[in-house]
């Protein structure tokens, strides 16, 4: 069994509530996320568009993350997820620039890495995940990655390459993808 994130990018409409109830959940300092949205334009007149992507870990099937960590920190629950024991970290931030994600911060409270852990304690007692229960849209969805897909149903990818690309990881992750996000040219937007 392996658990994962679903992401409906054809109902994402950016406004970032599960980025907010993540942070919120998580306690995270000032500048400090766990999961984020992205925004993109792509086209150009008279098709222009946007398109945004929700990032967090990705719970890999083989995560870089885990394999670069010198003192063993991370570790795979059988269920897949990815975890980082913060008495263990030692801060030397080799998770941060292994992932090719980009996920794992260093949390600057505490001086250790810090990331996604699929909201283990809520799932435990029953709930769903922070930024799952937060999306209005119904966008996100956690759980059995056979059972995500029959469940959304449709053409799933795992990766949106350039934006999100599958890293060699094996990411424990399916979109449907917005038919824009996947096509050439798109470009972040800046504020």
């Amino acid at each position: 069994m392996s658990l994962g994130f679903y992401y409906d990018q054809t109902s994402c409409i950016g406004c970032k509530a599960c980025q907010v109830a993540c942070k919120d959940k998580n306690g995270l300092d000032m500048g400090v996320l766990f999961r984020r949205i992205s925004d993109y334009e792509a086209g150009s007149y008279p098709a222009p568009g946007v398109f945004y992507i929700s990032r967090s870990c990705n719970h890999c099937a083989a995560p870089a993350c885990m394999a670069s960590c010198p003192v063993e920190a991370i570790s795979k629950t059988e269920d897949g997820v990815v975890l980082i024991d913060p008495a263990i970290c030692n801060g030397c931030q080799s998770c941060v620039t292994a992932c090719p994600y980009g996920i794992p911060v260093m949390l600057p409270s505490t001086s250790v890495a810090g990331k996604c852990d699929s909201c283990i304690q809520l799932r435990e007692s029953g709930e769903v995940n922070a930024c799952v229960g937060a999306c209005s849209m119904r966008a996100l969805d956690f759980g059995e990655l056979e059972e995500l897909k029959g469940r959304h149903g449709g053409s799933m990818v795992d990766a949106l390459p350039p934006y999100l690309s599958d890293g060699g990881t094996g990411p424990s992750l399916v979109i449907s993808p917005k038919q824009i996000a996947t096509r050439d040219g798109a470009a972040a937007m800046v504020y």
